[in-house]
């Protein structure tokens, strides 16, 4: 069986969760050609796995602490490529793949089916419209075309995979409200995370210990000097902070009078697996796969979700609700923060049951099974005309 996976290439959420699939895939025999544009394309690259350049679909853009969808909408508008649909949909018919596994990126979608191949959608949002609330007359009438256009891709898919755990313990309960004609092909797998609890060689990180992700750059600098700052009041701890790929650490560190030596900071890391699984509290943005991939873990989270940007918030919400972690704020001072880890660490019991609910689902084994479900049917069809 030939594989195309495509991805949406804003946030590195939705190249985890194909690098999940394709590498499940190609441990079984199967091809399977990873198509990916900026940040996720290097990411799957130095995975060490050949990757097609696709052109961008949208541009997000951030400030202080927020999504700014008027920015983002200025940014996409500009990177338009009237040629970019022509491009995805030759790719397609020049590669012939069995099955189209698409993750957010609405013009393989499209460009799949207009050559009737099966077709599958993974999504961890589809009430689109709430980015576009209250931001304005123009913003919002960019909303509902948007919407409208999401609403025809799924209508059409012929499978739409959820990658989180099945009521009551979806995280993302709030960003996915289903409509009736979508019901029947949807299901949700469970967490697309690339190793399994048990293949992951735990790192020997030292005492207790906290890794954080909210990374160090623009907006989100003085959150990461705030952890810094909880790590001089918590010195029984280990702390591991990743700064993100385009930040120079050592800059950071030039801003910093004196980091504790409980303190390591480090630009970039190709797996966070390994720090997930030493680590006892991880602090995380409002992402819903790096919440999967620490909860997969059994790991609790506190997590900073950007400000006005909706489905983060509510992720974060429901980690609190469902007392796996703590929603935390930009504005939280580093003695909360502390205080919080220590309210985190009480949360294990919780978290170690949602990694038993994601062994069982095994979301990668279970997308495997419906490709080849998908192809076998597009077989026994084509043999019956």
């Amino acid at each position: 069986m030939k594989i195309q996976i495509f991805m949406c290439g804003e946030g590195l959420g939705h190249t985890s969760r194909c690098l999940a699939i394709g590498e499940r895939f190609l441990k079984k025999g199967h091809e399977v050609i990873f198509s990916a544009y900026g940040y996720s394309k290097e990411h799957i690259e130095k995975s060490g796995y050949k990757t097609l350049e696709i052109p961008s679909e949208i541009k997000l853009v951030g400030v202080s602490g927020s999504l700014d969808m008027r920015d983002s909408i200025e940014e996409t508008l500009k990177g338009i490529d009237p040629l970019a649909y022509p491009r995805v949909f030759n790719m397609i018919r020049k590669e012939k793949p069995d099955i189209v596994i698409s993750d957010s990126y609405f013009m393989s979608a499209v460009a799949s089916k207009m050559q009737d191949i099966p077709l599958i959608f993974i999504l961890n949002q589809t009430n689109i419209i709430s980015f576009f609330e209250n931001r304005g007359i123009d913003v919002a009438l960019v909303g509902k075309i948007v919407t409208r256009f999401s609403d025809v891709v799924l209508k059409y898919a012929d499978r739409i995979l959820i990658p989180d755990f099945p009521p009551p313990y979806t995280i993302c309960a709030k960003n996915v409200p289903l409509k009736p004609e979508i019901l029947e092909k949807t299901e949700f797998v469970g967490p697309l995370v690339r190793k399994k609890y048990r293949e992951v060689k735990s790192l020997s990180l030292g005492r207790r210990h906290v890794f954080s992700m909210v990374g160090g750059f623009g907006y989100r600098e003085r959150l990461f000097f705030n952890v810094i700052s909880t790590a001089e009041l918590k010195r029984d701890f280990n702390f591991t902070l990743v700064a993100g790929p385009n930040v120079d650490s050592e800059h950071l560190k030039d801003k910093i009078d004196k980091i504790g030596e409980n303190v390591k900071v480090l630009s970039y890391v190709n797996d966070a697996l390994p720090y997930i699984k030493g680590s006892d509290v991880i602090i995380a943005p409002g992402g819903h796969s790096t919440m999967m991939e620490c909860l997969s873990f059994g790991k609790p989270l506190l997590s900073f979700p950007d400000m006005f940007h909706s489905e983060q918030q509510n992720n974060a919400d429901m980690i609190e609700q469902l007392g796996v972690g703590k929603k935390m704020s930009y504005f939280t001072p580093p003695f909360m923060i502390s205080e919080c880890i220590d309210e985190a660490l009480k949360l294990k019991k919780n978290c170690q049951k949602m990694r038993r609910f994601a062994q069982r689902l095994d979301a990668p084994e279970r997308i495997l099974k419906i490709a080849e479900e998908l192809t076998e049917i597009k077989l026994n069809n084509e043999k019956g005309q």
